[in-house]
């Protein structure tokens, strides 16, 4: 067998595999969405909806895989001249959430003043925000800052969005348990990093995405910050209830809003209680967003209250 036919052969199989890793990954992507919509409170995702999940992510990933390969081919052709992270950053990552962004309405930036501005001062600033959708990781680039993120180490998996985080110099986090308290050490001392040399990070401190309820902020963020003594900057994001349900691009009757609102940025001196420099960024951020989880605690109420007299009869 010639070279040619061989190297034709093993092109066909990397696509081949890209695409089977692609479609899986993006239906598990589908239903992880579809149980943040499950809860009573919220409306749960039409089967039409859960198709437009699919291709969210079919575009972001093979984005993500197209753009990535044409930064390292021009890194490699260029003998290592490009800053890759950087191209990565703002360029690779943009364009793909601008992609799957405009798959879903417009996306609207309030408070574009209270932004710091994008000059590598140090400390850089730490930007935080509620996390309720995978729509959250594309439209909070629409503040058009450069910045990274922290994510598990299993990301790296995923294909396209795992040389993302590889090429674009992401921190990411081993969540296994006994390697737990190390990775923990090294996402610190990336972030500060980073940080430090004028890159700001960017969290979701509650941890995990959920739409239906509020949920505690963890420590990371706020520990970063007080190392660094940095500027902590609350963003809300507030997705639409029917974001999934529209035929928008293609029928612009209706186009879902997507609200971004940056609020007044908070300087950190290290001093603070740190407890109360939580509250107070959680009051923030939930402060414009609608109480969605109030409906559950008057459902849960109503529920009670119906189980409460059925026993009194």
């Amino acid at each position: 067998m010639d070279p040619l036919s061989v190297l034709k052969m093993a092109i066909q199989f990397i696509l081949g595999f890209f695409a089977l890793a692609t479609v899986v990954s993006s239906l598990v992507a589908a239903l992880q969405e579809r149980k943040i919509w499950a809860p009573a409170n919220m409306p749960s995702l039409s089967p039409f909806a859960m198709v437009k999940v699919f291709l969210f992510n079919i575009v972001w990933i093979t984005s993500s895989a197209v753009g990535c390969t044409i930064i390292w081919i021009k890194y490699f052709l260029l003998f290592g001249t490009p800053d890759i992270v950087k191209e990565c950053n703002v360029w690779v990552e943009k364009t793909g959430s601008y992609l799957c962004c405009g798959m879903l309405g417009k996306v609207t930036v309030i408070g574009v003043e209270n932004l710091p501005p994008e000059d590598l001062s140090v400390p850089a600033p730490v930007y935080i925000a509620n996390h309720a959708s995978q729509i959250d990781l594309g439209a909070v680039y629409f503040i058009h800052r450069r910045f990274k993120w922290i994510a598990k180490q299993s990301v790296l998996y995923v294909p396209g969005v795992g040389l993302i985080m590889y090429t674009g110099d992401h921190v990411l986090i081993n969540r296994v348990k006994g390697k737990n308290k190390k990775s923990v050490s090294t996402l610190f001392e990336k972030s500060d990093a980073s940080v430090q040399s004028g890159i700001p990070m960017f969290l979701f401190p509650q941890g995990t995405r959920v739409m239906a309820k509020r949920l505690p902020f963890k420590e990371g963020a706020f520990v970063i910050a007080q190392n660094n003594k940095s500027t902590i900057v609350p963003i809300s994001i507030d997705i639409p209830m029917n974001v999934w349900e529209t035929w928008y691009p293609l029928i612009r009757t209706t186009v879902p809003e997507i609200k971004l609102t940056v609020h007044k940025p908070i300087k950190v001196t290290g001093q603070e209680d740190r407890q109360e420099l939580k509250k107070q960024c959680f009051e923030q951020i939930y402060s414009c967003l609608p109480p969605i989880w109030e409906r559950e605690e008057e459902e849960t109420t109503t529920t009670k209250e119906a189980t409460d007299s059925k026993k009194d009869k």
